[in-house]
């Protein structure tokens, strides 16, 4: 048994792969012999896993990074580090050797298998521990993993992305495309089954391209209907893309009863010339006829995405083509948000949509969205839904939540703790981001 080492935590910013980063520098920090702490306070060692999608999320970053440098002149033996996308973008290590030098552990997101080997490195000689590798040598699939929850698991099927879309910098702080193999993924998947998990979200920069590198030919169809025989009660995936939706994904998620009726299908902007310019491959009509094709093989469905407001050149006619999409779709949700430069990318050079119009923008999407969102939601009043519970609701502690297989989130009352039940509630109420409802009967 490995002897107490001391308390960590680890601190996310950023999506489910950065998420899933954190899971596991847990599980190698555990298999070291550390323990969880409760806080800030209570840690030896604190690891911060970045994200560089936005610039929003970098000043979240340096300012993180500003309280934790406190921390540290109070508590001087505490071990600080940072991993992920913002580390491994260009020139930022190196940034943050300089003006961060109380971070004793740096490393980037195709080397996160060498971080225990870092720690102890900076925890024995007292000095900072920097490793950049410029290019993925492996994936990790034996990387030791500690799940934020005991009943809804991560599982990597991929890593990196091909595409090269013109705002995007995940190409060049993710690398190129290489696929997990399948067997080593329906076995993660069989082994979570076996421990009494629920719902797995397969999880890949553009997951309905699995496949390509794999020497025999199968892809993300194959591996939906592979991974829905392992028996996992709820499978989701995120995030595919819609040039690459081919019609064998469809038939299969629409033939694998334990594959979710919800998709996250972003379209990032209505405007054809726009896309063009973001080098999406796609034009809105393809996105819409994709859409359609969705509720038809799978009634019920329900489907959100991604919207960027203000990309470089947008003009108000380009805008006027996304609310129109937007209004033609009826979509049930939508992640909206301010075009962000990002040093590296083709779209930081181009000529920029001035601050106070993207604002103004973004708020007339988020005004239709809602309301649309809204009347989505009213449509449920009234049906029995299945539920996974997941604790206390985040706004009502007195109450449970949990999802709904096409993931809106449920608020109901209960006497008692069901985290990780299967739970029937019939819907009373709707709001623009949750329902509300009453508890029928266990699942």
């Amino acid at each position: 048994m490995q002897t107490n080492k001391g308390k960590y935590l680890t601190i996310t910013y950023g999506c489910q792969m950065s998420e899933h980063d954190s899971e596991r520098i847990a599980g190698m920090l555990e298999d070291m012999g550390y323990v969880r702490a409760r806080d800030e306070e209570d840690a030896d060692v604190i690891m911060v896993s970045t994200c560089t999608v936005r610039d929003s999320a970098d000043q979240k970053i340096w300012g993180k990074l500003g309280e934790l440098k406190r921390l540290k002149a109070r508590r001087p033996h505490l071990v600080l580090g940072i991993s992920g996308c913002m580390v491994q973008a260009p020139g930022v290590a190196g940034r943050l050797a300089e003006r961060a030098p109380y971070l004793d552990v740096i490393l980037g997101t195709h080397n996160l298998n060498r971080f225990p080997a870092l720690l102890e490195q900076a925890r024995q000689q007292k000095t900072q521990a920097l490793e950049i590798w410029d290019a993925p040598q492996a994936t990790f699939d034996d990387l030791p993993t500690r799940h934020t929850s005991r009943y809804q698991a991560y599982v990597d099927i991929m890593y990196g992305c091909n595409h090269h879309c013109s705002f995007c910098i995940v190409p060049t702080v993710r690398g190129r495309q290489r696929d997990r193999t399948p067997a080593a993924i329906v076995q993660e998947v069989k082994d979570l089954v076996a421990n009494g998990y629920k719902e797995v979200t397969l999880l890949g920069q553009n997951v309905n391209a699995y496949g390509r590198t794999l020497p025999e030919r199968y892809d993300f169809a194959d591996l939906l209907r592979d991974v829905n025989a392992t028996g996992i009660p709820r499978i989701r995936f995120t995030s595919p893309h819609p040039l690459n939706f081919s019609p064998r994904v469809i038939e299969a998620m629409a033939e694998s009863e334990h594959v979710c009726e919800h998709v996250h299908l972003p379209l990032q902007a209505g405007s054809d010339r726009v896309l063009r310019a973001m080098r999406r491959g796609y034009t809105h009509k393809r996105y819409l006829d994709l859409v359609e094709a969705l509720r038809a093989a799978i009634p019920g469905i329900a489907i959100t995405t991604d919207i960027i407001v203000g990309f470089p050149g947008e003009t108000e006619a380009d805008f006027q083509e996304t609310l129109a999409v937007m209004d033609k779709a009826q979509l049930d949700g939508a992640f909206t948000f301010l075009y962000s430069p990002r040093t590296g990318t083709p779209a930081a050079a181009m000529p920029q949509v001035p601050d106070e119009v993207k604002h103004d923008r973004l708020n007339r999407l988020n005004a239709l969205q809602n309301s649309i969102s809204r009347r989505v939601n009213e449509r449920m009043v009234g049906q029995t839904v299945e539920v996974l519970v997941e604790g206390p609701s985040k706004t009502n502690a007195d109450h449970l939540e949990g999802r709904t297989r096409t993931n809106k989130i449920v608020i109901f009352d209960s006497p008692e703790e069901l985290a990780g039940q299967f739970v029937l509630v019939k819907i009373t109420t709707a709001q623009t981001f949750y329902l509300i409802g009453e508890m029928i009967a266990r699942a």
